[in-house]
């Protein structure tokens, strides 16, 4: 089944009844996590900006899916596209990809549910067309990091459909040098921090930077990933219209 994309104006999801928004970090797996983030964001009428990375690590990757996917149908949310989701989305076409870093746990767990052809369609599908980035006022919302050329153009449409490329390997890999740290992780930077606009905030996930345990501001930017599905937990903001 197709769904349209939602227009993400402030105009749009007033008229929906949403007074605000609830800005929630990297899910990976956390269903029951992810679910109270919900549950919380529709008693209060918020709509949900998940910042991608929905899946792989925790204990229940397919209904982390499944709330998103309903979340899309009653307009009520959306999903950026992040790194995690665009190799889900790869593997589950069929591109030979390394199933590591908690992929081969999310496709076995795909693999045994009991909607499994019903769910891989719908992921497919959705991956494929989810926001590399998405801007509302003072505020951007992307899943790995920022680039000047994300205020003057709109994401690619299919930036989940094909091999990353330009802004949007920013988008979901954030700033690296190529090299390798210590733990096996890719060697990231922030200069992009310093080049923010004043007046916007830049809303992001993709790596865990907090040291107590809440989202972490460095300058124009607030990441939200404080370690859901890899001993941490799930963090959301709240951003009023």
């Amino acid at each position: 089944m197709s769904h349209p994309a939602l227009p993400f104006t402030r105009e749009h999801l007033r008229a929906l009844g949403h007074q605000g928004l609830r800005v929630v970090g990297d899910v990976h797996g956390e269903a029951a996590a992810f679910e109270a983030a919900c549950e919380g964001a529709a008693a209060a009428r918020l709509f949900v900006v998940q910042l991608g990375d929905l899946t792989d690590h925790g204990p229940d990757s397919p209904a982390v899916l499944r709330r998103m996917f309903g979340l899309i149908d009653a307009k009520a949310g959306l999903f950026l596209l992040g790194n995690h989701d665009h190799k889900l989305r790869r593997a589950l076409v069929g591109a030979k990809v390394s199933t590591g870093n908690g992929l081969a746990l999310t496709l076995a767990h795909i693999d045994a549910a009991p909607d499994r052809e019903a769910l891989m369609a719908r992921t497919i599908e959705e991956v494929a067309r989810a926001p590399a980035w998405l801007r509302a006022g003072p505020s951007l919302f992307v899943h790995g990091g920022y680039h000047d050329a994300m205020l003057h153009n709109p994401a690619p449409e299919d930036a989940g459909a094909r091999k990353p490329d330009g802004v949007v390997t920013r988008a979901l890999f954030g700033q690296v040098t190529g090299r390798t740290r210590a733990d096996g992780f890719p060697e990231r930077l922030h200069d992009w921090v310093a080049r923010i606009p004043d007046g916007l905030t830049v809303y992001c996930g993709h790596e865990v930077r907090s040291r107590d345990g809440l989202p972490y501001r460095d300058g124009n930017a607030l990441f939200l990933d404080t370690g859901a599905g890899k001993g941490g937990h799930l963090s959301w903001v709240d951003l009023a219209f």
